[in-house]
């Protein structure tokens, strides 16, 4: 895996704390992917395959058709799905060329139980999606 991955993953709040050795291990376990426009790359009510992060490139979060958020580099989506073990909440669609790093749920979860820190992050930001959402009613 490349420095490029690494110096991406530590950039983003998941993964800042992490020491270079475990960021090194998160670039191992992770897969460039690089999606067409317009693909799905993730689809509502399906089961959780893995978790993504966007390297470059813009995607549509949508919910029955309708877009709830579009994400940039840096964003990433997949993780709850991981964690609960249930269908995805939304469906994500490139929007142009979008280039993710994708880790298999098999390695995610690893990952979870090996850093605490990430764990913790995670649950920071999942806290502020839930307030998020009960703001915007």
């Amino acid at each position: 895996m490349s420095d490029e991955h690494i110096e991406t993953l530590r950039k983003v709040p998941l993964f800042r704390g992490m020491s270079d050795r475990a960021l090194k291990r998160v670039a191992e376990i992770s897969k460039e992917v690089t999606h067409r426009d317009g693909k799905a790359v993730v689809e509502q009510d399906r089961s959780a395959v893995g978790f993504h992060l966007i390297l470059s490139g813009q995607a549509d979060a949508t919910q029955g058709g309708t877009v709830v958020n579009t994400m940039g580099p840096g964003d990433y989506f997949g993780e709850m799905s991981l964690i609960d073990g249930k269908a995805r909440s939304a469906s994500v669609v490139a929007k142009g060329e979008l280039r993710t790093l994708a880790i298999p749920a098999w390695n995610f979860n690893r990952l979870l139980d090996e850093n605490p820190d990430m764990m913790r992050a995670l649950l920071v930001v999942m806290s502020e999606r839930i307030r998020q959402l009960r703001d915007d009613r």
